[in-house]
């Protein structure tokens, strides 16, 4: 036989009874929680939920618009490098690219501009990223202290074993930044000479006369020889025999160059008038003489053969002798010529 206080034992709690005190307050987190949750926990730890929710949100929200302002802000900067105006402003472009922006160049700058665009971008993404995590992790109370000293040791031994790969990206900001070369110039990097092809952060792309194509790494680059900026010179070396009439041969020199660099062919290449040097040097073979014409870059090859083809036959028209044994061929006169 069941007692009256064992009866009311058996009868479950009302769930009036079970739910927490903060439930009753009407409009509460706590009874908003309770209402969808019915759980004790989730409703006594509302408020606390709800704030770090709310710090939460704000702090993403925040860091979005953060990274859209910085990346909208980068885009205007390389939209201004692509047109020019932002190379104008900071006043370290070459002059070729102040005067007549010809599709090479404009090529080069916008390719230059979106490689140093899309770095600036992730760098960005990567740090407001950083920093929100770290404010989202605070607010979850996680200990923050081991976490940074962790992420500090694993940086150092991160750049301990790839500061080659950081070598190379540090040099190849340094060369986009300071314009260096471009794609379509004429360069001698050292170890490589020819057309650059392509130009990355971490490798340059360089085709030789040969066809060849060479990758080299940026930072490896300890010099840079660039034969297409602003202009180049045309270099003529005509050797003659000791007994050849200097004076005559200067002026028939002089005369067929200002007569060839006027032709339809090449006149649009030359920059200025020929300037004959006069004798460059005295060998035991013969006597060398230098004529020089200022030309469009890329062009003085071109120039020099048409030159030394109409003054080679001057020569022969007018009886000027030359040595039998040619002196030795000159550094820019043996070196490859696209």
């Amino acid at each position: 036989m069941i007692v009256p206080a064992q009866v009311d034992d058996l009868i479950p709690p009302s769930p009036l009874e079970d739910r927490p005190a903060c439930a009753a307050d009407l409009g509460s987190w706590c009874s908003t929680f309770y209402r969808y949750t019915h759980n004790d926990f989730l409703s006594r730890s509302a408020d606390t939920i709800m704030d770090k929710a709310i710090t939460i949100a704000f702090i993403v929200v925040v860091a979005f618009l953060v990274r859209w302002l910085a990346h909208r802000a980068i885009n205007r900067l390389v939209e201004g490098a692509t047109n020019g105006s932002m190379t104008k402003l900071l006043g370290r472009a070459p002059k070729r690219l102040r005067t007549v922006a010809s599709p090479l160049v404009t090529q080069r700058r916008a390719q230059r501009a979106m490689t140093i665009g899309s770095v600036l971008r992730s760098i960005t993404s990567a740090v407001v990223l950083l920093v929100g995590s770290v404010m989202v992790l605070a607010e979850f109370g996680v200990a923050l202290a081991p976490i940074l000293a962790s992420a500090g040791v694993l940086g150092i031994a991160i750049g301990f074993g790839a500061q080659n790969l950081v070598r190379d990206f540090l040099s190849g900001m340094f060369m986009l930044l300071e314009d260096q070369y471009g794609v379509g110039d004429i360069v001698d990097l050292g170890e490589a000479s020819g057309t650059v092809e392509a130009v990355g952060l971490r490798i340059t792309t360089v085709r030789d006369i040969q066809g060849t194509v060479w990758y080299v790494r940026n930072g490896e680059i300890l010099r840079v020889g660039n034969k297409s900026q602003g202009y180049a010179v045309a270099v003529i070396d005509l050797p003659l025999a000791h007994n050849a009439d200097m004076e005559e041969a200067t002026e028939l020199a002089g005369t067929t160059a200002v007569e060839r660099v006027a032709a339809d062919d090449i006149a649009s290449d030359v920059l200025e008038a020929p300037e004959v040097l006069g004798v460059e040097r005295i060998t035991s073979e013969g006597v060398v003489l230098r004529i020089t014409v200022r030309v469009h870059p890329g062009k003085q090859w071109a120039v020099q053969r048409a030159l030394n083809a109409a003054i080679t036959d001057a020569f022969d028209d007018h009886d000027v002798p030359r040595p039998l044994v040619y002196p030795r061929a000159t550094t820019e006169a043996a070196e490859p010529r696209p």
